[in-house]
């Protein structure tokens, strides 16, 4: 390893990249840990169809990781000198996968079965530069275990539309905090970016730099 591979990776170099870093998410839950990660970053919207084609319980960790990369390479594609990154966070509750609820019955259906068991979150992160041919990514599990929640807890809830736009129908730093028990692992992998997974991928790409450099 060389000096200045060595120094990339004991310092905080990783937020300073040398090109222009895009996040290929529309989620405003990942834009905030970007920037408290002190990131200076631009959000782009990606262009994936279909997302939950991606998606296969029988073989989820692979399956989330490509739609990490398609989001990153859609938006990578317009800017081949940007550092893209994308990632999406899905739910896996038994043999079931669950996205985002469609309305307040399919949010309560996916409540009903989270409420007195554990489940997983799974992110996929991505990052994607076109000029400079890097691409890696990685993926983060979290067991998340919610109490039982009576109906009078769930429907409070469901009235109050907090479920919308959320893996699973909820989110952990908001209103159904008060229905998590515990969690094992990652807690922003649950809010919906990992922060140690991402770091490690910014290193990567540092790492490969000044490794070309020498």
């Amino acid at each position: 390893m060389t000096l200045g591979i060595m120094k990339t990776i004991m310092t905080s170099d990783w937020k300073r990249p040398g090109r222009k870093i895009l996040l290929a998410s529309q989620s405003p839950r990942r834009r905030e840990i970007m920037g408290q990660m002190g990131f200076a970053f631009e959000p782009v919207v990606p262009n994936v169809p279909d997302e939950d084609s991606f998606l296969d319980a029988n073989d989820i960790e692979p399956s989330i990781r490509r739609l990490a990369f398609a989001k990153a390479e859609s938006v990578a594609k317009g800017n081949p000198g940007a550092l893209v990154l994308g990632a999406d966070t899905i739910v896996r509750c038994g043999t079931a996968v669950l996205g985002k609820p469609r309305d307040a019955v399919h949010a309560r259906g996916m409540l009903d079965l989270l409420k007195g068991r554990p489940h997983m979150v799974y992110s996929g992160i991505a990052l994607v530069c076109v000029d400079a041919r890097f691409s890696e990514s990685a993926v983060e599990k979290t067991t998340v275990f919610v109490r039982d929640i009576d109906d009078h807890e769930m429907t409070e809830y469901i009235d109050s539309t907090d479920y919308r736009d959320k893996a699973g129908a909820y989110a952990i730093q908001g209103r159904a905090m008060v229905f998590i028990s515990r969690i094992e692992g990652c807690f922003y992998n649950v809010v919906g970016l990992p922060i140690e997974k991402t770091i490690s991928l910014f290193k990567a790409y540092l790492s490969r730099k000044d490794s070309a450099d020498v």
